[in-house]
């Protein structure tokens, strides 16, 4: 029987003979020496931790060159630990779709822990705890997206909840920064041990600002009187604590239901797909593309584990955040978030289907190429126009990844300074080119503006992705009309100025009024999002 268990996964041969690649240790052994000598962590229970993470790890386990696991904590959707990892004592099945059809599969089984991150739960926080306390552990990771990090609203005021975390301390934090602060109280209250904490988050300077959060939050905590003045010292040595930059890339949707009823035709068992409260979609098999990418900054005060033996690369900080930069913010992110809000506007809801329509096709094509590279350093480890290429030719169009717009359209707030405002900066640093010449990037930034409005390019009624920011922007905009050009103004003045949102003013960068232009040409009638497109990009 094809199920996710301790018991089911002794007999290698079924799974075998039903196509799918086994674990080469003995998963009981893995999970006591993990238990006993931790040494890595992961926050994010998710779909990319389960198929790249986690799927390198058992790479290291199967070639001898790691004899530990990774231990999870999920600190944000605990229905990921109670409904995925507990029932599957752990074990996943992941299912990588290939351009031409193909699924491989691979039974996962480096994962040896599912812990829900949070003083609510006694057992679980007590682990951690003692995890945090353990001389072994080297490494704690991340993949909690931008607003993971994010502890101020777009004013530049600390949220509420982060005021309440300060207030706290480390005894009850809420917020996933707070609880990573207040375990790192913990190993510096046993002998201030060495550790990294590694984020591999798409987000520019991820590591930077990881190491910004924890310390904003053990800043107001020495403030208060909470913890001793010398966490702060713990935290700002490089020898004993490190924040290594990273750059991970690999596209994996939520379920796919091509792959649910393939795993059904093989008789496996754990094929539901689950949708929590918190809008998360998962599932005991987790299905991503086969391309992926992951070069981190070489710096563990602890020791490493060694990823490069399955695939990673390790260097210097300089050249991450070169690689991450070309990525993030030229040649995928800011391609993805563009299609991702035409996409809705236009009706779409696969990524594949979007690759055939000529106008985004075009306006992606002109962000990364045309926009974007000339402004790209290429870093050496990787080629920026190969990257572009293989983006363009065959990961968004691959007709297998179920991936949809409006799941990249999540949270779009918090990526826009970076996906576009850091190209529009690298425009103003120098002396050839001007960022009041753009045209595609500031057609992207219109359209997610467009996108707020919630209504299509049709005038009909159209959900909005979940956003921490969804209210207040859409606020700024309530008294603007669709087929009422006559309704804008100034409201967009407020947003397009804002640095904490855009990145850059965009009005000082010749930009502001550009993007107003090309806004108030979308909300004039039915069909004028297209129109615009073509009038721009031709």
């Amino acid at each position: 029987m094809l199920k996710l268990n301790k018991e089911e996964l002794k007999d290698k041969e079924q799974w075998q003979v039903a196509g799918i690649e086994t674990p080469e240790f003995d998963f009981q052994n893995l999970c006591n020496n993990t238990k006993e000598n931790p040494e890595w962590i992961h926050f994010g229970a998710g779909n990319i931790f389960r198929a790249f993470i986690a799927r390198l790890q058992q790479e290291l386990i199967n070639q001898g060159a790691a004899e530990t696991g990774i231990i999870a904590a999920e600190a944000y959707d605990y229905e990921i630990i109670d409904k995925v990892y507990a029932p599957n004592d752990n074990l996943s099945l992941l299912v990588k779709m290939h351009p031409n059809g193909e699924l491989s599969k691979i039974l996962l089984a480096s994962i040896t822990e599912g812990l829900k991150a949070d003083p609510a739960f006694a057992s679980d926080w007590q682990r951690l705890k003692e995890i945090f306390r353990s001389e072994s552990l080297k490494v704690v990771s991340f993949t909690i997206t931008e607003k993971g990090y994010s502890l101020k609203n777009i004013e530049g005021e600390f949220f509420d909840f982060i005021l309440e975390d300060f207030k706290n301390g480390p005894q009850s934090p809420n917020h996933i920064m707070a609880k990573a602060a207040a375990l790192a109280y913990e190993r510096f209250k046993n002998g201030q041990l060495p550790i990294a904490f590694s984020s591999l988050d798409n987000c520019a300077h991820n590591g930077e600002k990881l190491h910004q959060s924890i310390f904003t939050v053990a800043e107001a905590w020495v403030a208060n009187e909470l913890v001793e003045k010398e966490f702060l010292g713990y935290l700002n040595d490089e020898s004993r604590v490190a924040f290594p930059w990273s750059m991970i890339d690999k596209i994996t949707p939520g379920p796919s239901k091509v792959v649910q009823k393939d795993l059904e035709s093989i008789n496996f068992k754990d094929t539901e797909i689950i949708k929590t409260n918190k809008n998360t979609e998962i599932a005991a098999f987790v299905n991503a593309e086969a391309p992926e990418y992951l070069v981190i900054e070489d710096k563990f005060p602890n020791g490493r584990i060694p990823l490069d033996q399955a695939g990673a690369i390790y260097t210097d900080q300089e050249t991450v955040n070169k690689v991450e930069k070309m990525k993030v913010t030229t040649c995928l992110n800011p391609l993805h978030t563009a299609m991702a809000v035409y996409g809705c506007l236009l009706g779409y809801n696969s990524i594949a289907e979007e690759m055939k329509d000529q106008e985004i096709r075009t306006l992606i094509k002109k962000i990364g190429y045309q926009e974007g590279l000339p402004v790209v350093v290429d870093p050496g480890v990787l080629d920026p126009k190969e990257f572009i290429d293989e983006v363009v030719e065959e990961r968004l169009t691959n007709p297998y990844i179920p991936d949809t717009p409006q799941r990249i359209a999540k949270d779009t707030s918090q990526k826009i300074a970076i996906r576009f405002g850091e190209t529009i900066k690298s425009y103003q640093a120098t002396n050839e080119l001007k960022a009041a010449d753009l045209t595609a990037i500031p057609l992207a930034i219109a359209g997610w503006l467009r996108y707020l409005m919630a209504v299509d390019d049709q005038g009909n009624k159209m959900p909005l992705s979940p956003d921490p920011m969804l209210t207040e922007l859409r606020e700024e905009l309530e008294s603007i009309k669709f087929a009422k050009p006559e309704s804008f103004d100034a409201q967009l003045k407020g947003l397009l100025s804002s640095e904490q949102l855009m990145g850059v003013d965009l009005y000082q960068v010749g930009l502001g009024e550009k993007i107003e232009g090309f806004f108030k040409e979308m909300i004039t009638a039915k069909g004028a999002v297209r129109k615009t497109l073509q009038k721009y990009l031709n």
